[in-house]
């Protein structure tokens, strides 16, 4: 699958995407600016010099991409996909977006009272479809491909078929993946950030997870 990972220089992006590059999928990382997306592109492929990587900015990325991901701060997200919003036309978005406040250990409230999932969703209204996942996910071992990643990722969306895409990524990239239910629930998925770095920093590690027990 060629994905496009938007705001793919930054540590989740890039990691997911080396992870997917690994298992076969054509990654092309989108920045802000086109140079940023070459040398981003450049390094992943100094690591993985078999995998199919290109670098570019984030229009020409969704623009040849069949799915894209959204690997932005929250505060870039709103004009992010208004700069890509024909290129997303019937394509899959899935966000990995988790808003933070000033203390990012601290669970931050949006004043819309939604998740920034549901307000991409909601910007993008008649284009595409949004998916959440891998919010919960910390950076630090994703370009270790021996490291077995013992955490979980919860899918939120509305379509059963959107969210088999997500969770097929999640195995891609060495994750289990859970579908958690509708779009609203990335409310409380997205929240988790903050407690999971706040466990991190208390507990003096760098990569706490969740797991959902009582599943086959």
């Amino acid at each position: 699958m060629k994905i496009a990972i938007l705001g793919g220089t930054g540590n989740e992006g890039f990691g997911l995407g080396y992870r997917w590059a690994a298992a076969g999928h054509e990654i092309i990382i989108g920045s802000r600016q086109r140079e940023k997306g070459e040398r981003a592109a450049a390094d992943m492929l100094a690591r993985l010099p078999q995998g199919s990587i290109s670098g570019t900015d984030n229009l020409t990325a969704a623009q040849q991409a069949e799915l894209v991901v959204l690997s932005v701060p929250y505060w870039a997200q709103a004009g992010t996909l208004e700069s890509v919003r024909e290129a997303l036309a019937g394509k899959l978005l899935i966000t990995v977006v988790a808003p933070s406040g000033e203390k990012k250990s601290r669970v931050h409230h949006l004043e819309s009272g939604l998740s920034a999932a549901e307000e991409a969703q909601n910007q993008l209204a008649g284009v595409t479809r949004v998916v959440a996942a891998f919010q919960n996910i910390g950076a630090h071992h994703l370009l270790d491909l021996e490291h077995v990643m013992d955490c979980d990722v919860l899918v939120c969306g509305d379509k059963k078929a959107d969210k088999q895409v997500a969770l097929q990524l999640c195995g891609d990239a060495g994750l289990r993946g859970v579908n958690a239910g509708a779009l609203q629930n990335a409310r409380a998925v997205e929240e988790l950030t903050a407690v999971l770095i706040a466990i991190n920093i208390i507990h003096k590690v760098k990569s706490a997870g969740i797991r959902i027990a009582g599943l086959d």
